[in-house]
């Protein structure tokens, strides 16, 4: 979740590939380690007075620190940490991916929705893969891609509670994307893993096996290709992605390769204003996005495990007992979201009873009888104080 004023804090998390946590400036009163962290912990606390940006890369967290420190405000940030993550994390979440965010307007004191999932390309049907001889839906290749979301999400984003031009957001990467990075561990693991499919493409090879390797630990990588994509969506907006060179780009590598996306289903594309869904966790409130997004899994196990006495004596958060009514709560959650998740569009999803007491109620009454006379004391609320922000 981010906070559109600068002035105030962002709870943060993009449900995809991408996750961080943006900070921008309010006080967060946690009930525990208020008079100091806990040692056990492996990293020291982070303070700020102004802002706290936290992702996956510390590239990304300095690009959106930099955009705080210039102006801009938490969205900002997000946009600028999110760009430098499709950069510095090539095999993850880029400008061909999805974008799921929650906004909080402080001034409004609303929530706020965004799915920029991007939606199949028409010609993309059951009766199209059927007579390619697939039977079943493909998890890679070019039948998997579709209609990228990020871009026009990004841009919904700036205009609606951006302090800044979109220029400025993606400035800090594409500067990294030209000038290169230092490649992490993480990145290096992922690249040697996949070099046989690399090779695969002969762009790919070319981009991602210089020198005919993957890059290995602290080998500078650069994408001057990506560089000059995010340089035109920051000088032209969204229309350089789905309507402009970008796009000819796109539909000439699916020409290539047998898909489907058409100039229309890129031109057509729009992202989504939505109103998150909720439920409420002892004495929390947590709100996550409505389906398609999968963030109804989330709170549906939280639904369930709140049925048990978690954090109780002997089944503490650690304990093998709580671990395990854990682990049960999430397979029933995903169950479900496997049976009934889908393109909200076209088809009745039953969102009210997947968020209900009584369905996680049912539902818990499956996870194993052992675990449930183990934990068959009474439940007492856990109170916990977070400032809403």
């Amino acid at each position: 979740m981010m906070r559109a004023d600068a002035k105030q804090s962002v709870c943060g998390g993009s449900l995809h590939v991408v996750r961080f946590l943006l900070i921008a400036g309010a006080t967060l009163m946690l009930t525990v380690g208020a008079q100091g962290q806990d040692r056990g912990q492996t990293r020291s606390m982070v303070i700020s007075r102004n802002g706290i940006v936290a992702s996956e890369s510390p590239l990304a967290s300095q690009a959106g620190v930099g955009i705080l420190e210039h102006g801009g405000n938490a969205v900002d940030a997000a946009i600028a940490a999110n760009a430098m993550m499709g950069v510095v994390e090539p095999m993850m979440n880029g400008i061909g991916g999805d974008l799921f965010v929650i906004v909080y307007d402080a001034k409004a004191n609303k929530l706020y929705g965004l799915n920029a999932s991007g939606w199949a390309p028409k010609g993309l049907t059951i009766e199209f893969l059927q007579k390619q001889g697939l039977k079943s839906m493909p998890q890679t290749g070019v039948h998997s891609i579709t209609v990228p979301g990020v871009v026009d999400g990004w841009q919904k984003l700036a205009d609606k509670f951006g302090r800044k031009k979109l220029k400025e957001d993606l400035a800090a990467a594409i500067r990294t994307a030209q000038d290169g990075f230092p490649v992490p561990e993480w990145d290096a693991a992922y690249w040697a893993t996949e070099v046989d499919l690399l090779r695969t493409d002969d762009a790919a090879t070319s981009l991602y096996l210089p020198g005919d390797h993957a890059p290995k630990v602290g080998e500078v990588f650069k994408n001057p290709d990506l560089a000059v994509s995010l340089g035109q969506i920051a000088e032209r907006g969204r229309d350089a992605f789905y309507k402009g060179e970008i796009s000819k780009k796109i539909l000439d590598a699916q020409k290539r390769h047998n898909g489907t996306m058409t100039a229309q289903d890129l031109a057509g594309y729009s992202s989504e204003w939505v109103e998150p869904i909720s439920t409420t966790y002892r004495d929390w409130t947590v709100y996550e996005m409505p389906p398609n997004g999968q963030g109804i899994g989330a709170l549906e196990m939280l639904n369930i495990m709140e049925t048990f006495p978690l954090g109780e004596k002997d089944s503490g958060f650690g304990s093998t007992k709580a671990l395990h009514t854990m682990i049960e709560a999430k397979k029933l959650a995903y169950a479900d979201v496997a049976r009934y998740l889908a393109d909200p569009r076209g088809q009745k999803i039953p969102v009210a009873t997947l968020l209900s007491k009584a369905w996680a109620a049912e539902r818990a009454k499956l996870v194993d009888r052992i675990t449930r006379l183990a934990m068959s004391r009474p439940v007492r609320s856990r109170v916990g104080a977070i400032r809403r922000i």
